[in-house]
């Protein structure tokens, strides 16, 4: 004979980054579900030096979560322990680095997402990241997003990829690595709740 253990959802949850807490039932509704989002990410910049050589970034790539929107910089090569450098903070305007050139990027705010690996192949100069400077992100379609506005690449610099990242208000992040890859999450709000 089997049995069933009842997990309670909120255990399930909690590793994900969300907890999940089910809602008062009534005899007409049914059982809904309430997302409590993190909160203290803050606005401030957050910044990494690298701890290892310079890797080429493939790709960039972005995503949605019920609480945040989120870029991925892929840097085949890297990993937490051998980090990329990274600098990312909200700025006035996206100045591309190098020509000191002023690209339109759309939304209420703009995080400068800076990082160091080139969008060409160090020991080749051989293109590996087909964005152009001043334009939008190839591949890379914003329309639903809650957040995200509109991206924008400043450009590759003396071994650094600028990218500028519009978004509906200044509002907190947080930035981390994982293998092969940067993460850039930026919250709906301050403290959302769904």
């Amino acid at each position: 004979m089997r049995r069933w253990i009842t997990i309670p959802m909120a255990l399930v949850l909690a590793g994900a980054g969300a907890v999940v807490v089910p809602a008062a039932a009534s005899a007409t509704t049914p059982t809904a579900t309430v997302t409590t989002c993190p909160t203290g990410w803050g606005s401030l910049p957050k910044a990494a030096n690298p701890a290892t050589g310079q890797h080429p970034l493939t790709d960039i790539r972005t995503g949605q979560h019920p609480c945040w929107d989120r870029m991925v910089l892929d840097i085949p090569g890297t990993t937490p322990a051998g980090h990329v450098g990274y600098r990312v903070q909200y700025v006035p305007s996206l100045i591309q680095d190098g020509s000191g050139r002023t690209i339109p990027v759309n939304g209420g705010a703009i995080l400068e997402i800076v990082v160091v690996a080139p969008s060409y192949d160090p020991s080749t100069g051989a293109p590996v990241y087909p964005a152009k400077a001043g334009q939008s992100l190839p591949g890379v379609n914003l329309t639903g997003y809650r957040t995200f506005k509109d991206a924008k690449f400043g450009g590759s610099f003396e071994g650094q990829s600028q990218v500028g990242l519009g978004v509906r208000a200044r509002l907190p992040f947080r930035v981390f690595q994982l293998d092969n890859r940067l993460v850039v999450d930026v919250a709906h709000s301050w403290n959302a709740t769904f």
